[in-house]
């Protein structure tokens, strides 16, 4: 069976292209001689395995299920290119690769990319050949250094605590695409719910000037925008005013075509791109009209305050670990969510799939994108993270769904942020740099405690107790009633500003609690407090949730967790997504205070 055939990048889809995902060669390099025997010539027999793209050799997935270090790979097959791609430029996608890769096409060397968490392409054209094609990738992930990214990798060999097993090489689709030497290359669509409009940014490579791009937009079947743009350079602005057509003046009303979890609204757009009367590109995609913003110590969505009940999400599959075996896992881990009654996740210490971001764009789904982190500072650490949020966001500030961003998490890469100046500013440094990339979402600088300058207070506390300590339960409820109550506390031994910052009104959300432990089956593990069986699970739910929903100043929380992950058992779901307790019991509860909008 051929894991993951599905469209790789819905927000940019062309027609031509081709899945590479399948059986590769594969060998590791333990000895570090790979490029010194030249692996990459295609006579190499140094490939004595075979490898499951794109599932990490450590996963079961991948056919190899060995999860050792091997701090060097590579990889290696064959493929066809197309007839009627003769004239095209043909472009080789690698949608993660996990972490420095080198990649080699007919033994030509044609480029390198660092960073385990976002896609990379290059162009390949001038080095295809006749007949069958060659492509070998040489990557290399440090298993023990703990200045890259590596979120919740662990750099021990055997997971523990709240360490998991690692992911090295390709872990997203591997695909080919054709282009013409003309074509839209980037793309950003604003939306201004405000004013209706949306404001539209693009560029495109080749040869750019007096181009003819249309714009085709359309809302529910019906077309609202047909306009045509000449471009004068690389680079094209354009608002489009969309709340003036007849459909929105005489068919909806208030925000009836905003996209909200409860009414995932989407525009359709079809991009063409012609010179004169030939046809260059053609491109579809969609955006949401979408606004996002913190006023009133509160989170507002589409200018009217928003209660946002998430949950934690890993984003770790049982047989794929990063990687989810199908697309319809993806869909369905959104799914089982909002039964429960959540409106979206954080995505912990993971940037998702494209897919997975898809599905919350269609099905309604709020995600806080966050990103892996390194566990310890330095500056190259600073710097590996600083180049791995500027590509994220260029991935992905189209999609409606996500409404935060979440740089740094439990001062993990910066240790000493309480007093460390040097921290300090990495700290603001990337708060300030995702919000000059991306003005239209709040920025969470240190999501759990010894925050810096931020939009939302983002607290950590599993300070609950089980339901025989009644006194320390009490004191939680104490530690969550005010926001003096809040401030003041220290639920890891943190305290919740660094020192030489303080809270500026910014909303106050609990961004994890919980994590309440049930074992289910043979499954050993542990989790924040304790459970027997699913009633007692549901009741300790509850409980929680009573303090949490009693606060005076809580305006949203993110329950740990959505399922369970190796040897932590405190998810809702196993780790396979089978449910613990009755999910509609966990709804009743999730829906019991505060609707979704207040």
């Amino acid at each position: 069976m051929t894991y993951r055939q599905e469209y790789p990048r819905p927000q940019f889809v062309r027609k031509d292209w081709q899945n590479l995902n399948g059986v590769w060669g594969f060998a590791f390099d333990d000895d570090k001689i790979g490029t010194q025997q030249k692996w990459y010539k295609q006579a190499s027999d140094a490939f004595d395995k075979e490898i499951q793209v794109p599932f990490a050799y450590q996963t079961q997935l991948s056919g190899i299920h060995d999860p050792s270090f091997h701090d060097v790979v590579w990889y290696k097959r064959e493929f066809d290119v197309p007839e009627d791609w003769q004239d095209q430029r043909v472009i080789l996608h690698f949608g993660a690769v996990d972490y420095r890769a080198w990649v080699y096409v007919n033994e030509q060397f044609v480029g390198f990319h660092e960073g385990g968490n976002v896609g990379f392409s290059f162009d390949i054209t001038d080095e295809l050949v006749e007949g069958k094609q060659n492509v070998v990738v040489k990557v290399e992930d440090p298993s023990t250094d703990e200045t890259i990214p590596r979120g919740k990798q662990y750099w021990i060999e055997q997971s523990d605590s709240i360490w998991y097993t690692r992911t090295t090489g390709i872990w997203q689709t591997v695909w080919l695409e054709a282009v013409q030497p003309t074509h839209l290359s980037k793309l950003r669509f604003t939306p201004d719910v405000d004013k209706g409009a949306v404001d539209v940014e693009f560029e495109l490579a080749g040869d750019f000037v007096h181009k003819n791009v249309q714009f085709e937009i359309s809302f529910k079947g019906e077309v609202v925008i047909n306009d045509q743009i000449t471009t004068q350079s690389k680079n094209t602005k354009r608002s489009f005013d969309l709340y003036n057509h007849k459909i929105f003046r005489t068919s909806f009303h208030h925000d009836g075509w905003n996209w909200t979890p409860e009414n995932p609204n989407l525009f359709d757009v079809k991009i063409t791109v012609r010179d004169q009367d030939e046809v260059l590109d053609v491109v579809d995609t969609y955006f949401g009209m979408r606004k996002v913003h913190t006023e009133n110590g509160m989170v507002y969505l589409n200018n009217r305050p928003y209660y946002q009940k998430l949950v934690l999400d890993q984003g770790y599959w049982q047989e794929g670990l990063l990687t989810a075996p199908t697309d319809e896992d993806l869909k369905k881990d959104i799914e089982l969510a909002k039964e429960m009654g959540f409106n979206g996740c954080r995505k912990h210490q993971k940037v998702e799939d494209p897919r997975f971001l898809y599905w919350a764009d269609k099905l309604g789904y709020l995600v806080w994108g966050e990103c892996a982190a390194s566990p310890s500072y330095s500056e190259d650490a600073a710097a590996r993270l600083t180049k791995e949020w500027i590509e994220i966001i260029e991935r992905d500030y189209n999609h409606p769904s996500i409404v935060a961003w979440v740089p740094l998490n439990e001062s993990w890469g910066i240790p000493n942020v309480r007093d460390n100046r040097q921290q300090q500013n990495h700290s603001l440094a990337m708060y300030h740099l995702v919000h000059s990339l991306d003005t239209t979402r709040p920025v969470i600088s240190n999501d759990g405690w010894e925050l810096t300058k931020t939009d939302i207070c983002a607290i950590h506390n599993y300070n609950h107790g089980g339901k025989d300590e009644t006194a320390k339960y009490a004191q939680y409820q104490e530690d969550l009633a005010t926001k003096e109550a809040i401030l003041a506390a220290k639920p890891a031994a943190r305290s919740i500003y660094a020192n030489g910052f303080e809270h500026e009104g910014e909303p106050i959300i609990l961004t994890e609690f919980g994590g309440i432990g049930y074992k289910v089956g043979e499954d050993a593990g542990w989790g924040y407090t304790s459970v027997a069986n699913a009633e007692e699970f549901l009741e300790d739910y509850q409980r929680i949730m009573e303090a949490v929903y009693s606060s005076k100043i809580l305006y949203g929380y993110c329950y740990t967790q959505l399922t369970d992950v190796e040897q932590e058992i405190n998810g809702i779901l196993t780790y396979d997504r089978k449910p613990k307790c009755d999910l509609a019991k966990i709804r009743e509860i999730n829906d019991m205070w505060h609707p979704r909008t207040i």
